[in-house]
């Protein structure tokens, strides 16, 4: 009997169009995914480490999201190219180093000890340029080592098919084995199998080239594996129950079907007995009410909804992963917050996007901004402003810069104000909220932040000490105490109410009463004396701020790695306190801002000096509210600007004098009267002036200090009120 022939266009289909392999190994290549009417098979990996191809689609169109054309283009480069592994053409991974030019198909790379990260931007580095880890002084390697996952002996010498744990430095693995130990485990039980550190493993296994899917783990994904936990509950725990049947009676549907509770599935009621409507489905039992201060987002699980992944390659972003490459970064030195700012523009290009707002709606046409399939954060960004009644804002506004500058002041008020955020102006801590879970808001928010920053946008200033903490660990390894807690919520005061307990029968009666909450928090524990109180409040404003919030914060730092912000601030952290945490502006901040320019005459030299410390003297009368004028008016007619950007004013301000006309000259007592009534007509009509363009101010050349507040006070108020007229 005559064998049959396989076709080439059959071969084709099978075969990985980036590869030109059939492999079908999902640990090694990732998932295979075929399109028959596109006659396209390709391997994931494959598409995340090719260099020309970005997922512009949403993640059911294409294959997750690359779209069929792009991947066909993809191929198309590729066939130019000569693989340095197998010598021949299509080689669609190169080294991220740009005076690198060697290039393979994902398969070789692999054999080939090349390397290739998984997150960002996914580069790949061939073994001159891949990152490395390194040994850790005290480990006793004449011991026998084995593979903690394949327990196989191994050798004790890092190399590209031997890695280590970072955190205990004492298990080691093959690189096969950690990998498809990943593929097992998935995102949330990845962890190393001696020390069981998950965080800082995971970081290290992504940047030593490791997949590790967004998924549970294998064991959970199997069918009907735990199915005597799909038992539900269904007995009425009402506190007077109305059915006839009794308590265990559900019907089908009706007054006495049996819901149980939303959030915790381990109670239920009849819809008679707890008084609710005969088509309601939605109820939470009374423990669960207490414990989550009467909302559901403590324990909602952002899952159920469609959420970005955070396994995504888009074109141009540089929302950086917190694992960062071998590339150099970027050159800040460790001057100031401004300078640090300043130095991330030449990432800025010169093509804008347009951004249209509706009215004053500055966060909603944010969001819109950073959820296009499109969004790249290096373009400037063109704002126009929607306004049917053309009432709402001033003409000037129609000017690009200064429309700009309004939007971002407008968007850092508008999220201090979002449900992201709870506690008091000037003090925010993250808020836990279900639908902001889902819908992402936490990523866009934090991405907003980071725009603004790097465009030129005010300080942020409303962070609470404890977030920037949470966020940024400064001050360094501080624990966290009561006064960090955001107040008057219902946590806080529960917790308040055991830090003053006077008393261990006090104490244990409150805990008493908070029974659920401490269950939730992990923290229900005999207590006998007072001494144990301290350790149990600290673990419970833990769990309020960090442990419930793990999922808040994770999503906020990657939308503050926009641009590289994020990473920049955690390497100085102490600078950019006050970028986040307190934003007023004071008088010692406006006195930095402008250098002084003095005349190189000796005469006008010693006559501007005076005025130097007038100056000064005006910005605190400004602060402490003993002038007519604020700060933020002064602000304004110098620099033209209503806020004090976070990365500083471009050109740098600049102080200048303005002298008095020069009289004629004179003898003896003549010359002394003349150049007194000069003094008196000088101090009545010389007034500052400003040239914002050029950030210049030019203080008159008073002779003493009344006359130079009057003459400052009154054009600085005659200027405001200008403003508000051609508004």
């Amino acid at each position: 009997m005559k064998k049959k022939k396989t076709t080439r266009s059959q071969v084709s289909v099978e075969c990985c169009a980036l590869c030109r392999l059939s492999d079908d190994d999902p640990a090694v290549f990732g998932e295979k995914v075929t399109l028959k009417e596109h006659k396209l098979s390709v391997h994931y990996f494959c598409l995340l480490t090719s260099c020309g191809v970005y997922q512009r689609g949403e993640e059911d169109e294409g294959v997750f999201g690359f779209l069929v054309d792009d991947i066909k283009q993809e191929v198309r480069r590729s066939a130019r190219l000569m693989c340095s592994g197998c010598k021949q053409k299509g080689a669609c991974v190169g080294c991220n180093v740009r005076s690198c030019r060697r290039t393979v198909h994902f398969p070789c790379g692999r054999k080939r000890n090349f390397i290739s990260q998984f997150t960002g931007l996914f580069p790949s580095y061939c073994p001159d340029h891949s990152p490395t880890q390194s040994l850790c002084g005290g480990l006793d390697l004449s011991l026998p080592q084995t593979c903690s996952v394949c327990l196989d002996p191994i050798d004790p010498f890092l190399c590209y098919s031997v890695l280590k744990c970072p955190s205990c430095h004492a298990s080691w693995f093959h690189r096969d084995c950690v990998q498809r130990q990943a593929h097992s485990a998935g995102l949330f039980f990845f962890r190393c199998t001696l020390c069981s550190n998950k965080e800082i493993f995971q970081e290290e296994m992504l940047r030593m080239g490791i997949y590790i899917p967004e998924r549970d783990a294998s064991w959970e994904l199997e069918a009907n594996a735990y199915s005597e936990l799909l038992e539900v509950y269904a007995r009425c725990d009402a506190l007077a129950c109305l059915c006839n049947d009794g308590r265990t009676h559900s019907a089908k549907t009706g007054w006495f079907e049996v819901i149980r509770c939303r959030l915790c599935g381990s109670r239920g009621t009849h819809r008679k007995c707890s008084g609710l409507t005969l088509d309601a489905r939605d109820w939470a039992c009374s423990d669960c009410t207490q414990a989550t201060d009467g909302r559901a987002s403590l324990v909602s699980s952002p899952q159920g909804g469609q959420r970005r992944s955070l396994l995504s390659k888009r074109h141009l972003s540089p929302i950086h992963s917190s694992i960062s490459s071998k590339r150099p970064a970027l050159p800040v030195g460790s001057g100031s917050p401004e300078e640090i700012l300043q130095a991330l523009g030449p990432q800025l290009c010169p093509l804008s996007v347009q951004v249209e707002v509706d009215g004053d709606q500055a966060l909603s046409a944010g969001v819109e901004l950073v959820r296009r399939p499109d969004f790249d954060p290096t373009r400037t960004l063109s704002v126009r402003f929607k306004d049917d009644r053309l009432t709402a804002f001033p003409s000037s506004l129609w000017d690009s810069d200064t429309a700009r500058q309004y939007f971002l002041k407008l968007l850092v008020q508008q999220i201090q104000d979002s449900v992201v955020f709870e506690g008091p102006d000037g003090s925010k801590n993250l808020a836990l909220d279900s639908q902001a879970l889902r819908e992402d808001l936490y990523f866009d928010v934090g991405c907003l932040l980071a725009l603004s920053l790097a465009h030129g946008g005010p300080p942020v200033g409303f962070f609470s000490r404890a977030l920037y903490q949470c966020l940024f660990n400064h001050p360094a390894n501080r624990p966290l105490c009561l006064t960090h807690m955001t107040p008057d919520t219902h946590f806080t005061r529960r917790v308040s109410r055991m830090a003053e307990a006077e008393s261990v029968d006090e104490l244990q009666e409150v805990m008493a009463e908070s029974r659920e909450f401490l269950e939730l928090a992990g923290c229900k524990r005999p207590i006998v004396s007072l001494e144990e109180r301290e350790a149990l409040v600290e673990d419970l404003v833990g769990f309020t701020v960090i442990t419930r919030m793990q999922l808040p914060l994770q999503r906020f730092r990657a939308g503050l790695q926009t641009l590289g912000v994020f990473d920049q601030v955690q390497l100085y952290p102490a600078l950019f306190f006050h970028v986040f945490c307190s934003a007023r502006l004071s008088a010692q901040t406006l006195a930095q801002i402008f250098s002084v320019l003095v005349s190189q005459q000796e005469d006008r030299r010693s006559r501007e000096t005076p005025v130097c410390s007038f100056w000064r003297r005006f910005l605190l009368d400004c602060e402490g509210g003993r002038s007519s004028i604020s700060l933020q008016d002064l602000l304004r007619f110098s620099t033209g600007g209503e806020e004090l950007p976070a990365a500083g004013l471009l050109p740098s301000p600049s102080i200048s004098f303005l002298h008095p006309v020069e009289g004629g000259g004179g003898g003896g007592e003549r010359r002394r009267l003349r150049r007194r009534r000069e003094e008196l007509l000088r101090d009545e009509g010389l007034f500052p002036q400003s040239e914002p363009d050029s950030r210049r101010l030019l203080l008159p050349v008073s002779s003493s200090y009344e006359a130079f507040k009057s003459s400052m006070e009154q054009a600085v108020s005659h200027h405001m009120h200008l403003l508000l007229t051609a508004s």
